[in-house]
């Protein structure tokens, strides 16, 4: 099967140099190749045949992203050359990491030392360097302050990093697909990326800001215009679907002393004999017509920014695949929107206690839609996310909330008009008949008839491209990856996988849901690339520099 193969077009180009040099000084050649080529030649790889992917694999891309939302964004932002500064006339609030700011000035952040800056912060995420960017980018945010970045940002086209963003739409990733009647949870302000505020664009745009928070229409119309408007767009490809990530090896016996490069689906005997080299990248994309191309690529890393909203959550209960059951908000809001459920006497049953399911709530309760809400956990739940958000600010979710204390079902009333809630128990199965069955956290079992069913209760990130669907990443292994109950095990710093190396993960993926954090994974990964690469410079220096090649 015919396939486009970045390799094979570059190999040309690099022919006649060794493995090390590749890796080293070669570096400096892919950038002006890339800048001058790449965004013309990926649209018109040339076709190889499937038998020819493994031969002469001594180019690769330093790194290939998979994901083109705000994490992959924001990454392709700094690989492309992009560095932050302390602003000449800034001071932060915190007076410690001001001090700690002033004493490298004249350095980019990416270029300091990331665990020194990060010391003694405090924030919403549990990744430090996350927190860390974010009280330069947003000072005291969590104390209701609005200063203005600490941070100035500067292109350094010599720092670029030739790379390829690989997404299954166009750049915003999931914003373009979600619900948008909804409000965001965070300010505007708070979607943006480094370089360009979001009220500027919006002003640009000739639209006006009736609050603080946007609609998510906004903020995927805000991604796409910011990889335009950076010069991005030569390092995204759209329609792109990874179908395979996996491991090249290189036998270490070799007589010729070059090696071959075996692919894990070919490697027969034990890999302790051969030596990790670089990723295969396999997968496809769709083109005008519908029909697929299949593709392959090599990689030195490869980061994922996947994000977590690919495969809904699930009951795992029988009847869940009736088709009166949904398991997304845009598919229950496009049956609200297209009068399915109008005039129905039969409730709509929604399950859940997170934004998504009280965004549900509102879709059925503002279109005069009955509503059943079921969820596990007590009103009184401390964890309960309405419990984290200011009255002021969020109205709509605390009228939610506020239903879900003050009209729950009771033995001795029937179910209310508009609303009822069922605090602590949980769904035991649909019935082809439209009926389902609670039950509550005492054993005591309810059936109700529904005109529709609506399961929002989290999402995860659809990582079969990957051996073990990604599970061997987590920090338990035998469990699916999540973004909260089992992220991935990154190191702290660099966000490269703790069981994986030359693989790195942000955003959802690490426990970072919010824009505001995620952008400290781009930080951190690009840290980490640009400290290898000077260090694969120096060694090629000293290697190949007596010799006339540098």
């Amino acid at each position: 099967m015919p396939v486009w193969c970045c390799r094979c077009s570059l190999a040309a180009h690099f022919r006649n140099y060794s493995d090390t040099e590749t890796e080293g000084e070669i570096l400096n050649s892919l950038v002006q190749y890339f800048g001058d080529n790449l965004g013309q030649n990926v649209k018109a790889m040339p076709l190889v045949e499937e038998t020819s992917l493994l031969e002469d694999s001594s180019v690769t891309l330093p790194v290939v992203v998979i994901g083109n939302g705000p994490s992959g964004i924001c990454l392709s932002y700094m690989l492309s050359g992009y560095r932050p500064y302390l602003s000449s006339e800034a001071i932060h609030p915190n007076t410690i990491l001001h001090s700690k700011l002033e004493e490298a000035r004249h350095l980019s952040i990416v270029d300091q030392d990331l665990e020194y800056l990060s010391e003694g912060l405090e924030g919403r995420s549990s990744n430090p360097v996350a927190v860390l960017f974010d009280t330069l980018l947003h000072p005291d945010a969590d104390f209701g302050y609005d200063y203005p970045s600490v941070l100035h940002w500067k292109l350094e086209q010599h720092h670029y990093i030739p790379h390829l963003v690989l997404g299954k739409g166009p750049p915003g990733g999931a914003w373009h697909n979600m619900e948008g009647s909804m409000l965001t949870i965070s300010f505007g302000n708070w979607m943006e990326l480094p370089g360009l505020k979001f009220k500027d664009w919006v002003s640009s745009k000739r639209r006006n800001l009736k609050g603080d928070r946007v609609m998510p229409e906004e903020i995927a119309r805000y991604y796409k215009h910011y990889v335009k408007v950076m010069g991005l767009q030569k390092n995204f490809r759209e329609n792109t679907y990874i179908t395979s990530v996996s491991r090249l090896y290189r036998d270490q016996v070799d007589n010729d002393g070059q090696g071959r490069n075996i692919s894990t689906q070919h490697l027969q005997i034990e890999k302790s004999k051969f030596a990790k080299r670089n990723w295969e990248i396999r997968g496809y994309q769709r083109v005008g017509d519908g029909s697929h191309i299949p593709f392959c690529l090599f990689a030195e890393n490869v980061a994922l920014a996947t994000g977590t909203l690919d495969s809904p959550g699930r009951l795992e209960i029988e009847g869940e695949d009736f088709p009166f059951v949904f398991h997304s908000m845009p598919e229950f809001g496009a049956a609200v929107s297209k009068g399915k459920l109008r005039g129905k006497v039969d409730p709509v049953l929604i399950v859940g206690s997170g934004l998504t399911a009280a965004d549900a709530v509102l879709c059925a309760y503002n279109n005069n839609v009955p509503v059943i809400h079921v969820f596990r956990r007590r009103v009184t739940d401390p964890d309960l996310i309405f419990k984290q958000l200011p009255k002021k600010l969020y109205p709509e979710y605390h009228k939610v909330y506020h239903m879900m204390c003050t009209q729950s079902y009771s033995l001795d009333s029937d179910l209310l008009s508009a609303y009822t809630s069922f605090p602590e128990h949980h769904v035991l199965a649909f019935k082809s008949d439209m009926k389902c069955i609670l039950q509550s956290i005492s054993g005591l079992k309810k059936i109700f008839r529904l005109s529709a069913a609506v399961v929002l209760i989290g999402s995860h990130p659809n990582l079969s491209f990957l051996k073990e669907q990604g599970c061997y990443l987590g920090h338990n292994s035998s469990l699916p990856i999540t973004c909260k109950g089992n992220p991935v095990e990154i190191d702290a710093y660099t966000y490269e996988c703790v069981k994986e190396a030359n693989l790195f993960a942000l955003g959802p993926l690490v426990g970072d849901n919010f824009v505001r954090f995620l952008k400290g994974g781009a930080l951190g990964v690009t840290r980490c690339l640009a400290i290898r690469q000077k260090k694969k410079k120096h060694l090629f220096v000293e290697r190949g520099g007596g010799d006339g090649i540098v």
